[in-house]
């Protein structure tokens, strides 16, 4: 196992330093992690909260409401839970040492990006490129 990198509190990668050194790597870890657990965190409330607030409410309305609100919330982990897995597989990218570099051109990916958006897998340029192919074969 790899000794721990030391991580001051208030480090923020930046461009004069070499690209997805150590200390980058590391910054981009703890971030990832720290967003999963947020993540984890607001679905296991979700889940006792829907457990606690299980009850038959008499009123139509209300009751179509109350689900409406159960269904909306259940859609939100859905797509939270299809993050996880992307955070997942950003965190194996910084193992293998792939990470910050785009999947297409194989360039580093710039760190504003992967600091706004740490699963980025393009850079700005492809991920633009991509989206507008996208565009263009859902229009047809």
């Amino acid at each position: 196992m790899k000794a721990e990198t030391f991580l001051p509190e208030d480090y923020r990668p930046a461009e004069d330093e070499p690209f997805m050194n150590e200390r980058q790597a590391e910054y981009f870890r703890r971030k990832l992690l720290a967003w999963k657990e947020d993540i984890l965190e607001d679905s296991r409330d979700t889940v006792e909260g829907l457990q606690e607030n299980t009850r038959n409410i008499p009123d139509v309305a209300d009751r179509a409401s109350e689900e409406t609100d159960r269904a909306l919330e259940l859609r939100t982990r859905d797509r939270q839970r299809k993050l996880v897995a992307k955070i997942d597989s950003a965190l194996r990218r910084i193992d293998e040492g792939e990470y910050g570099y785009c999947e297409v051109t194989g360039e580093p990916i710039s760190l504003k990006r992967l600091d706004a958006r740490p699963i980025a897998t393009m850079s700005l340029e492809a991920q633009e490129r991509h989206e507008r192919r996208e565009k263009v074969h859902r229009d047809d």
